[in-house]
């Protein structure tokens, strides 16, 4: 592991516990943590970055996505196929990604998510509403499989920023979820997707696992914290904390985009 200072390793396992607390509520704790490491790690290579975010991502996911499957608001069986659908769009997308110029498509995703902002704000009640009762039916379990799972996966492993909080919103669209149950799901998917590359990761042998599981700790104590205040607080509290990570993320893409250097 790499030189680190005791100030620097504070301020890295503050991020995750927050990181994991946005990731349990509604995803998106990337745009925290993922910044935070290329600051708090200087002068290693981007791969071990990334590989040392899903080691500690994965271990707050799945706190949450234990809690919310205890609660009972999780079709596990229907989470794993969209997960495991997530993961092999994932690696299609990853396969793609070196012919793909991200200064290209950073103003796209921003399009959709002006768009996905435009619209949770003018239709309040979405994601707010009681959601469908019983399991999700075969069609849109199917269509779970090729939205949010496939599809969402492709774009996580071509670019990434926001997969998170576009798997809520398309859970909701296509299983009829409530945010809340839909943030619920999404963490068995993102359980999933982030196991999957953590391996490759690990195979690659760009994981640093001491300050991994220094870290892990803290964003598991964020994850178990935002998932019960999720609970605890419901759908509009989630529908917030959406809002409020759609515009970070625009602002993180626009900041990309024209000004850093």
């Amino acid at each position: 592991m790499p030189d680190i200072s005791m100030t620097a390793i504070v301020l890295l396992c503050l991020a995750a516990a927050a990181a994991g607390w946005i990731d349990a509520v509604v995803g998106g704790g990337g745009l925290l943590q993922l910044p935070a490491l290329l600051v708090g790690v200087p002068g290693v290579q981007p791969a071990y970055v990334l590989g040392t975010n899903k080691a500690v991502s994965v271990v707050g996911t799945t706190a949450a996505a234990f809690t919310y499957v205890r609660k009972g608001l999780v079709d596990v069986r229907a989470a794993v196929r969209i997960g495991i659908a997530a993961a092999l769009g994932s690696l299609a997308g990853a396969f793609f990604a070196a012919g793909i110029d991200s200064a290209v498509l950073r103003p796209l995703i921003m399009v959709v998510l002006l768009a996905v902002l435009a619209f949770v704000l003018l239709r309040p009640s979405f994601g707010t509403a009681p959601g469908a009762v019983g399991p999700p039916t075969r069609a849109r379990v199917i269509a779970g499989i090729l939205i949010a799972g496939a599809g969402i996966g492709f774009y996580d492993g071509l670019i990434g920023p926001g997969t998170g909080t576009f798997l809520v919103i398309a859970l909701v669209a296509t299983l009829q979820l409530d945010l809340v149950t839909a943030s619920a799901t999404s963490k068995v998917v993102n359980v999933c997707t982030n196991l999957g590359a953590l391996v490759t990761f690990a195979h690659q042998g760009t994981v640093l696992w001491r300050l991994a599981a220094l870290m892990a700790v803290f964003n598991l104590a964020g994850g178990t914290i935002g998932a019960r205040m999720a609970l605890k607080r419901g759908s509009g509290f989630v529908r917030a904390v959406l809002v409020v990570v759609v515009v970070s993320l625009v602002c993180k893409l626009a900041y990309d985009q024209w000004l850093a250097g």
